[in-house]
């Protein structure tokens, strides 16, 4: 059979659905049972951006021969598999995090982005700096731009306005773009749209923060999941189980190809570095890295060091503490990571 290329667009556990993209025509595929038992740290062999080779089949011939698991009737993707993926080629970049607590287990969240839209809100639920910064960090790691949409100001610019000043003051001081978004108002709306046009972008953040929601503002023809904040907790429910890519709709009804690509991926309330050691760490960090050639000490860990550029800087307020605290903590990392 004749091998073609193709797009993960979901991740349902053992099944996907694929698309020969920019062409948006998503068809049901299972992955070969050799490829999934090919040795790796990541919990999940195959990620939504993933570029596959795979091979069409019918249900009752070479599918069910080669698939790990019998798949009667229809998959969880909720269609009859008509491919069978039998390699994944190789990944231009990723965004990757340790998969539970103390694990030392992987999770890759997505592959070949061309931009990360990371959501956070200052309040409801409360905006945790550390986590965000880690985030952060392994976008650096693997060179995916960011985009940080601060999300539900209309909650919180009155009430707040240090809060929201001193936010951009930290982050579009390390050198990152921050939208402000509201999906009530509407308010940043079409910044972000335009900010993800022609591009792959993963929308991640913590539970609540609205990601859905911005997503459906973008293109109110998507139907993402959408949930509300535990008020037992202040935290988002996990609405969004799976990972899913959607199409932004066309600036013409005549136009075949889709403006771009937006992946919905579920809340998180845990991000750990992998891979990565601590005298690395700095060098993720733009706005340390922009001074750290100052240091007297090369190797410098900016923490004890006499002559350091980077601590000089946080002291002279040019690198915020919140951010250089994040790298204090990320150093001391002991597996925990919440």
């Amino acid at each position: 059979m004749e091998e073609r290329i193709a797009t993960v667009i979901k991740n349902a556990g053992s099944h996907y659905l694929l698309s020969e993209l920019p062409r948006w025509e998503p068809f049901p595929a299972v992955l070969r049972g050799k490829v999934r038992l090919q040795k790796s740290s990541a919990t999940n062999p195959i990620a939504v951006g993933d570029r596959v080779s795979y091979i069409t089949a019918d249900e009752k011939g070479p599918l069910l021969r080669v698939a790990s698991q019998p798949c009667t009737g229809k998959c969880s993707t909720g269609a009859i598999p008509s491919a069978v993926i039998t390699e994944i080629l190789p990944r231009r970049n990723y965004v990757i995090r340790k998969s539970t607590n103390l694990s030392r287990q992987s999770h890759i969240i997505a592959a070949n982005l061309d931009q990360a839209v990371i959501a956070v809100s200052l309040f409801f639920p409360e905006i945790k700096l550390p986590f965000l910064d880690r985030i952060l960090v392994t976008c650096e790691v693997y060179k995916i731009p960011v985009v940080i949409a601060l999300n539900k100001v209309d909650l919180y610019r009155d009430e707040a306005p240090e809060a929201l000043a001193e936010f951009h003051r930290i982050y579009e001081g390390a050198g990152y773009r921050v939208i402000e978004t509201s999906c009530k108002t509407g308010e940043g709306i079409d910044s972000l749209r335009e900010a993800c046009g022609g591009k792959l972008s993963l929308f991640s953040g913590e539970s609540g923060v609205g990601k859905s929601s911005l997503i459906k503002a973008i293109d109110p023809s998507l139907d993402p999941k959408i949930g509300k904040i535990s008020l037992a907790h202040l935290q988002g429910k996990h609405t969004t189980s799976l990972y899913e890519m959607y199409p932004i709709s066309g600036s013409a009804p005549d136009v075949p190809e889709p403006a771009g690509y937006l992946i919905d991926s579920p809340g998180l309330r845990g991000f750990g570095l992998v891979d990565l050691e601590k005298e690395e760490i700095a060098k993720y960090f733009p706005e340390m890295l922009r001074v750290a050639d100052e240091c007297r000490f090369v190797p410098c860990t900016h923490t004890h060091e006499p002559g350091c550029a980077v601590k000089a800087a946080v002291d002279a307020g040019q690198i915020s503490a919140e951010r250089y605290n994040s790298y204090l903590g990320m150093l001391e990392e002991d597996g925990k990571f919440r």
